[in-house]
């Protein structure tokens, strides 16, 4: 059996020998000590270490992977693979969301660099100058459709058939200024990724939506907002639950 001293273990792995201090200090990884105390790994390390990079890649964190490694070390992949499902569920869900609100936000930034095109005032800046924008502007959001008509009709159907797949819809708490319905879905990577994809979709098409995409060990849910103008196209592409 091959051994390895730090140095080599982190020429071997490409895992520079700071990470793999900082991997000993978090108990991710456990080497031998020789007489004169000096670190030494076997050729399991290479393997645990391949699974840690692999579950650091997918956004795990450091309680995740102390988790993982417990399965991992069964040697039975089935039982990795229980573990693993629910955490990628989540990562995939919070991603969506994620770009979901980013795309919110660079449409934002693409107003507010829209206004920076004009001339500039004379002096200093004033409140229509492009170089702020106020609670009104940021909150503004027109209510339409960048979509052509073939385009409409396709994510019209994609919605439809994906909400048609919950099992439970009702209207979601209304405030004084939106509307919006919840939908709960069966937790079910398909589906959240499904979901993740749309949601992204239509906040660039539809910036007045806002959404709320929850996975948990059963259900996932997703809530649906809009401006109470915007209630007929609300009711039109996500449906008026019975």
């Amino acid at each position: 059996m091959s051994t390895y001293r730090i140095s080599e273990l982190a020429e071997r792995t490409r895992v520079p020998a700071s990470t793999l201090r900082f991997y000993e200090d978090a108990g991710l990884l456990t080497p031998e000590r020789t007489p004169s105390g000096y670190r030494i790994y076997d050729n399991s390390a290479v393997d645990r270490l391949a699974f840690i990079t692999s579950a650091k890649a997918m956004g795990m964190t450091l309680d995740d992977i102390r988790d993982l490694l417990q399965a991992w070390q069964s040697g039975v992949c089935a039982e990795v693979r229980t573990r693993l499902t629910p955490l990628v569920d989540q990562r995939l869900a919070d991603t969506e969301q994620r770009i979901a609100e980013l795309t919110v936000f660079a449409q934002r930034l693409h107003m507010v660099r829209s206004g920076l095109a004009g001339p500039a005032p004379d002096g200093a800046c004033g409140p229509d100058c492009g170089c702020t924008i106020t609670d009104e502007s940021a909150d503004s959001v027109a209510i339409a459709c960048s979509l052509g008509r073939d385009e409409l009709g396709d994510r019209v159907r994609d919605w439809h058939d994906l909400l048609a797949t919950a099992t439970e819809r009702r209207f979601a708490e209304a405030d004084s200024l939106t509307v919006g319905v919840r939908y709960t879905f069966c937790t079910n990577p398909d589906v959240i990724s499904a979901l993740g994809k749309l949601v992204a979709a239509e906040q660039q098409c539809c910036s007045f939506y806002s959404f709320v995409l929850q996975t948990g060990a059963s259900d996932t849910h997703l809530e649906v907002r809009a401006p109470r103008e915007a209630q007929p196209l609300l009711d039109e592409l996500f449906g008026i639950p019975a």
